[in-house]
């Protein structure tokens, strides 16, 4: 299994991981408009974006997204979207992919990895504190929506 940095040449198979994605988190499937989602993000550099490649196919990715922090005066990066295909999950493969998001947080001096995830995701609320992220239980978390 090979984690690297996508490609556009790697953009239909990661829309299609990209759909399931969104469908695991209740959405409708648009694989169109994720397709050229994901195709905006890489070619404006708005993104990293990383992919588990098990012999040409891709088995997962995460999709990484830089903010900053003002108190730390350093970038942090949100790791926004992580997905792992059904066959491919219990071999260590979510666990690659963030030990790519940590490398990149090393190589981009970034302080640190921030990243949400509803309750009822049982398998991340398991992963990410055995890969070394610690539930924020000292300050309140705020959404405001459009319309």
């Amino acid at each position: 299994m090979e984690i690297r940095k996508a490609e556009l040449t790697d953009l239909d198979q990661l829309a299609e991981l990209f759909n399931q994605y969104r469908i695991f988190y209740k959405k409708e499937p648009e694989y169109e408009n994720g397709r050229k989602f994901l195709s905006d993000r890489m070619t404006n550099g708005e993104s990293e974006i990383f992919i588990a490649d098990h012999n040409g196919r891709l088995a997962g990715f995460v999709q990484l997204y830089p903010i900053f922090s003002s108190t730390r005066m350093k970038r942090l990066w949100l790791l926004n979207d992580l997905f792992v295909l059904p066959e491919y999950r219990g071999q260590g493969v979510s666990t690659k992919l963030i030990d790519r998001c940590k490398e990149l947080c090393k190589n981009t001096k970034a302080c640190g990895l921030l990243l949400e995830t509803s309750k009822s995701n049982t398998i991340g609320n398991q992963l990410y504190p055995k890969a070394g992220f610690e539930l924020e239980t000292s300050s309140n978390f705020y959404t405001w929506n459009v319309g």
